[in-house]
Order: structure tokens, then sequence, then C-alpha cells
């Protein structure tokens, strides 16, 4: 039965499985495979404890049956039923183990097996396995494990009787003798066989097939207790339940009060109702997963409703129902419209990557989408989130919005935007366009361009201008400084006269083929 602390079986497996662990990161040494073996003795010495615990419940239930046949004879019947299996599943494994001994002799006088010699598992490695799957005797032992499975729950009756008290019982039995591919470290299936024992040494192997014998007793332990009526702490461990709040509405306004409760639920696999009805509907047992259920229906009118119902559930031969708790929903009308706006302003400009936000009231991000006319591309960088580029020659831009409603309907709205393009920039010296200055000071500026009252944060560069100086011509210079012939008439300037850069040309970083216009042109006045 379920506890709240380890049971001495359970830390032997805890300590089994951290051993295996190691394995994988040490050699493997003497002592450790001496280990293996002194592990198996007690899991050999546990299983007699439990074998003998078995019995007295068995003889238990055999007086029952005899002191009240009406209600204990049934139980009996299926307790003999389990008890011939588990012994002879037990018998089975017990087989497997000559298996894992094989080339091994045991001590004459002690019978313990010399463990230290005992790293590699020829007899199971050859035995149960050929080429890259199982061999006969490995495919046998997969069947006779399937069977085990199979025949232990049928004793225990089919799902479609629907007795929650052994529920956890088949699953139980499905988790310790599952045959199903096991996930290695890299997230890679492994046949069960080849995980478990392929490998091994054959000191482990012998101690892992002694603990698959303490399953077998276990479940066998499980069963004669359920069939006592000995199951109540399993049914009402805590580890079943969560809990849950249920609000009176899933709709409020800001600053309404909200009412709700705080209730246990239990959600585990084991719960599994006969019947269950909600709003006068009955809901398919497929729809019925870990006790939760996945079900649908058509919200009504525009208002608040309330969901009703009842879980029945088969316990010994009787309807037990369970009233679902009032929960409200509130039904809000649908949206019909989509918004769309830029990030930035009222127009797009041609050339750049604009940021567009689209979103549609009542549908989750990811469900929407966006599209653009006349050649432009829309691409996606986040949900709701997208850059518009126009295309060259377009002066308005339709964006398209789709949103898909969560009944899989679909709302569609558009938008218009007007194209533009980059503002002419200006151009610049010193960071002015109108500088003042001593001579000396003209020679070693900057020339620049920026974008006045522009909300793109662009970085223009300048790659070629030309310095008009009065009355000694002009000169053009590839950069953004004065050659030294420039500095040299700079140097012949006097008061008053008025130096001018013009023909400045730029380029947009990180968009080289944006078209700008030149900047306008820009004056330094000797002072």
């Amino acid at each position: 039965m379920a506890g709240g602390k380890l049971s001495p079986r359970q830390k032997m497996i805890n300590l089994m499985y951290l051993v295996f662990i190691a394995l994988m990161a040490i050699q493997v040494s003497v002592e450790v495979i001496t280990a293996f073996g002194l592990m198996n003795e007690k899991f050999e010495s546990a299983n007699k404890a439990a074998e003998a615990n078995n019995e007295n419940l068995f003889s238990a239930l055999g007086i029952k049956a005899e002191e009240e046949p009406a209600r204990y004879q049934d139980m009996y019947s299926m307790a003999q039923k389990v008890n011939a299996l588990s012994n002879e599943f037990y018998t089975f494994i017990e087989g497997l183990k000559d298996d894992a001994t094989e080339g091994f002799e045991p001590d004459p006088e002690t019978g313990k097996y010399p463990y230290e010699a005992m790293q590699k598992g020829f007899g199971i490695d050859y035995g149960w396995f050929e080429k890259d799957g199982y061999s006969a005797r490995g495919n046998e032992i997969i069947d006779r494990f399937q069977k085990y499975r199979d025949d232990f729950k049928a004793i225990l009756g089919d799902d479609s009787q629907n007795d929650v008290k052994y529920d956890f019982l088949r699953q139980k039995i499905d988790e310790k003798f599952s045959t199903d591919d096991v996930l290695n470290k890299d997230g890679q299936p492994r046949p069960y066989l080849e995980h478990r024992f392929k490998g091994f040494p054959a000191a482990a192997s012998l101690a892992y097939l002694s603990s698959l014998q303490n399953d077998v007793r276990e479940l066998e332990n499980e069963a004669y207790n359920l069939f006592l009526g000995n199951s109540l702490k399993q049914a009402a461990s805590m580890r079943h339940y969560q809990a849950m709040v249920i609000t009176n509405k899933s709709v409020y306004y800001q600053g309404e009060k909200i009412d709700y409760e705080v209730v246990l639920g239990r959600l585990d696999k084991s719960t599994v109702p006969s019947k269950l009805v909600v709003n006068n509907v009955e809901i398919p047992k497929d729809q019925i997963v870990d006790g939760r259920v996945t079900a649908s229906m058509t919200a009504g009118g525009v208002g608040e409703h309330k969901f009703t119902g009842t879980f029945t559930f088969i316990e010994d031969g009787e309807a037990i129902p369970v009233d679902i708790v009032n929960s409200n929903y509130v039904v809000v009308p649908r949206p019909n419209s989509a918004t769309i706006s830029a990030d930035k302003m009222n127009v797009v400009y041609l050339g750049l990557d604009n940021p567009i936000s689209v979103t549609v009231e009542g549908v989750i991000s990811d469900k929407v989408n966006a599209t653009a006319s006349g050649g432009a591309t829309m691409r996606k960088v986040a949900n709701g989130k997208y850059m518009l580029k126009p295309a060259t020659g377009t002066r308005e831009i339709v964006v398209t919005a789709t949103g898909t409603l969560s009944d899989g309907q679909t709302i569609r709205s558009e938008q218009k935007f007007r194209v533009k393009v980059i503002p002419r920039p200006l151009g610049t010296i010193r960071g002015e366009t109108d500088a003042r200055g001593p001579a000396n000071n003209l020679a070693n500026v900057t020339i620049g361009a920026r974008l006045e009252d522009f909300d793109f944060d662009l970085d223009l560069r300048v790659t070629q201008f030309t310095i008009v100086f009065p009355g000694m011509g002009s000169e053009v210079i590839d950069g953004t400084r004065l050659t030294q012939a420039a500095q040299d008439k700079a140097a012949r300037l006097r008061p008053g006269d008025v130096v001018r850069i013009v023909n400045i040309k730029t380029r947009l970083e990180g968009a080289p083929d944006v078209i700008l216009r030149d900047p306008t042109n820009a004056t330094f006045t000797i002072q």
C-alpha cells in the first residue's frame, strides 16, 4: 500500500538504479559487481518475506470466503487465479536468472555465486539478442511479459466493467511490466530488453530480475488487499488530488468583485466514471483522460450560463453519482474587426522596414496573420508584429489582417497606408547646417547629414561632397573630412568669407540599395 515513507524495497530499488547510473560513468570495479550480488541477495530475502505475507493474506481471504461466501467467494476465486498466475510468472523469471548466471557456478557450501567474476552476461547477450534485434528467446520473454499483463487484467475484469477500485492496479501492472521502447540519455528509443539487460554485468542482470520477482509479489499483495477491502489508503492518497479554484463566472469587468471557491479534485488515470453527463449531454469515455474531461459545446446567447451534470461511478456493483459543482460562464458578443496600425506614424516609407502591429480583438496573436498589396513584403517578426517594405512605384498599400476565432471562424479587416519616400536629409558641417568659426576650425570639421524630425533612427553616412571656396574654386572630396589641399585653401580665408558644401552624397548603413535624395547644402562663415 502507499505510504508517506519509502519502504525498504523501494530504497533498494533506488540504490540499484543509482549504481546503474554509476556504471555508465566509471569503469566497473570488482567492488561494484560484488555490490550487485549483495543487492540480489537482499531482493531474494525480501521476496521470501513477501511470499510468506501473501500466503497469510491468501489464507485469510479463504477463511473470509467460508465465513461470508456471499461477499467474499467471488473475491477468493479471483485471488486463486492471481495466485496461480503470480507463481507461474515468478517461476518463469527464475528461469531467466539461469540465463543470467550461465557459465557461473555457485559455491557448493554457501550457495552464493562468484559475484566478483560476473562482469559479463554471456548467457543474456548471446541468448536473448541476435544481430540488431531479439532472438527467439528474446521474443519469448516479451510475449510472456505481455501475457502476464493481459491475464492479470483479465482476472480483474476489463475496463468496460468500470469498477474503479481496480483501475490503479491495472495501471500499476502496465507500469511495472511495460516492454515498450525506452528512451536513452540521447532521447532515442531502445528496445526494452536491450535497454535493461544488453551489455550489463551478469550480477546486475541477476539483481534486476530479482527485483522483477519482487514486483510480481507486490502486485499479488495489492490484489489480495483489494479483494479483502483494504484499499482505502490507496484510494484516499492525497497524491491523486489537486486544488482547484472555481469562480462564479469566467468573464469579469475591471474592478468587479470575484467570488470563488477552492476545492480538491481527484486527477489520476484510475478515476474513470462509468457515465458522465454535462448539461444533459453524455460525454464519451474516450474523452476522459487522467481524470480530466475534454469536451466541447456551442456557446449560447449573450449572457450568463451554468455547467451542470453528474459523474457516475460503479463500485462493488453499486452506482455512485457525484454531482458537478455548478460553474458559470459568460458569453460576450463576437468581435468583428481587426486593429491595424503603424507603430511609428500613419504612413509607411519606401525602401524601409516599417514596423506594423496587427491585433484582432478576442483572438490570440498567434492566430492572426497579415498580408500587404502592391508587391510589398510583409515579414512576420513576432506574434502580432510585422515588418512592411513597400515596393518601388507604389503610392498606397492595403494591409489585410485575418484572425481565426476559437470556433474556427475567420475575421477579416483592411487598412490603407500612404507610401512616402524618405525626406531629404540636411547637410551639416560640424553637425550644423549654417556653421560659423575661425578658418583653422574649418580645416578640422566633419561633413555629415541628418534627417530632421524623422521617427526612424537611420544611420546616414556621407561618402562624397564638394567644397566651394570664395575666389579659389572648388574641390570634390571623398569621405567626410577636408583633404590637405582643402585645408591649405581654408587657411587663406578671411573673416566674412562663406564656404559652401554642395553635392553631398550619402548612403544608408544596413540598406545600401535604398535611394536617398542628396542632402541640402551647408555653409561655414569665417569669423
